[in-house]
């Protein structure tokens, strides 16, 4: 007899472990990995809210100032009265005001000024100016696939035990600099955190979420097989427990048909005719914005386990996700012309760690002659392909499963790196054959 597999069961009973393990367990430090939207802010609420309860105050390092915020409101909304830190900057406007109105929260750009509270929450580039303090005895570092080994490397001497919490599906930690002169070596400034971490201390327990809460049962499969086959996870709702719909029929055009198709199966892909095009393509950045356009203007609701009653699917749940920031202000701009504001409009590196109803995807690749490393990068096409709770529209040009087979990696081999699995060539074509399914061919 085959058991039914019970999201929330598995959850519970990995976070347990993980929670058992960073306040019981010997190892210096805990790795958890997680797939998109399988709760890491809650786990590290979580975790925080056992260790300050346990008696042992703890520092936090995230790696953007709205993460650092976002934390802070997370942890006073679960327990408004505990001591909570606010480490920022020195600049005119170093944090979200919005915690000016937390009673519990204590503000300040001196470390010293914080000691002795309960939890200390900052970035990793403010840690980093903290000095001649006493270590901290636990921190949680959280995204700590997108902190990069130096910068862990100028924290560490702050804490004796850590919890990292991160997704190895995104994207890599950005550097503005090259680092190929030390690619191989151990101590690569430039690879993630964790990778040089577990490189120097491969007995680290390590943990990982099995359930997204924010794919669905139409997306999960696909992402997990494209981009996590060493990480599988399942989505946390089935099939028929999100619905999304239209209040205006379809006027049978691209838009409208490829949106009838994304609310049926999840997917959908716009495609249009083969051609070489500058990289802010009029045409597909015009495509893009009418699917919004229409996207709203048929009045789109969604039906899902977060309320009884549908919800109508608004501006600021839909996001619109591009590879270049000029792609992401031509399509700004394409949508102001149709009259939309309130959407959501960047690159996969900004649009990390963000959740919407439906997000509509200019394909990276589309209209280019060439696939190189960057547009090939799995970590870009990962975040782009799952942000969304209920659907999501690709529009890509034609051509590129054949750009991609007549242009395989001529990227130098470095002695010594680790080969990044899932491949960029390999996880593209998985998408593509996946998007086929549900393609929509349109000559505007």
């Amino acid at each position: 007899m085959t058991v039914a597999f019970d999201p929330g069961a598995a959850a519970a009973r990995a976070t347990a472990a993980i929670l058992d393990d960073t306040l019981h367990g010997g190892s210096r430090g805990v790795v958890v990995d997680s797939p998109p939207g399988a709760g890491k802010s809650t786990l590290v609420v979580r975790a925080a809210l056992e260790l300050a309860a346990a008696g042992h105050p703890l520092m936090v390092i995230a790696q953007t100032n709205a993460q650092v915020d976002d934390l802070v409101v997370r942890l006073a909304e679960k327990e408004p009265e505990l001591p909570v830190g606010r480490l920022h900057s020195s600049d005119s406007d170093p944090y979200d005001k919005v915690l000016d109105g937390l009673a519990n929260v204590t503000k300040s750009a001196k470390a010293a000024d914080l000691a002795g509270l309960d939890v200390v929450i900052s970035t990793a580039a403010k840690w980093a100016h903290v000095k001649n303090v006493e270590p901290w005895g636990h921190a949680i570092v959280d995204e700590a696939y997108q902190m990069r080994s130096d910068a862990l490397l100028a924290v560490a001497g702050l804490f004796r035990r850590a919890l990292f919490v991160g997704d190895p599906g995104q994207l890599d930690p950005f550097s503005i600099v090259g680092a190929d002169q030390w690619a191989g070596l151990s101590y690569d400034p430039s690879a993630s955190a964790v990778s040089t971490l577990l490189a120097h201390n491969p007995e680290l327990p390590q943990h990982r979420l099995p359930v997204s809460w924010r794919l669905p049962a139409s997306a999960a499969p696909l992402v997990s097989d494209a981009f996590y086959p060493y990480t599988p996870f399942r989505s946390g709702t089935d099939h028929g427990d999100r619905k999304l719909s239209f209040g205006v029929a379809s006027d049978g055009s691209g838009p409208d048909r490829v949106l009838d198709e994304a609310a049926e199966s999840g997917w959908g892909l716009l495609e249009l005719p083969a051609r070489h095009t500058p990289r802010t393509d009029p045409e597909a950045v015009r495509a893009v914005a009418l699917v919004v356009r229409r996207l709203l203007d048929r009045g789109g609701v969604a039906t899902s386990e977060r309320a009884d009653d549908p919800v109508p699917v608004t501006a600021d749940r839909v996001a619109v996700g591009t590879a270049h920031r000029d792609q992401a202000a031509a399509v700004r701009a394409a949508l102001a012309e149709l009259g939309v504001t309130g959407v959501a409009v960047d690159t996969a590196n900004r649009l990390q760690g963000r959740e919407f109803d439906v997000t509509v995807v200019l394909h990276p690749l589309s209209g280019r002659p060439d696939a190189t490393a960057f547009h090939l990068e799995t970590g870009r096409l990962c975040v782009l392909a799952s942000r969304h709770r209920h659907a999501c529209v690709v529009v890509c040009r034609e051509g590129v499963a054949d750009l991609l087979d007549e242009h395989p990696s001529t990227e130098p081999v470095q002695l010594g790196v680790t080969v990044k699995f899932p491949d960029g060539w390999e996880a593209n074509h998985a998408v593509l054959a996946h998007l086929a399914e549900h393609r929509v061919r349109w000559r505007p």
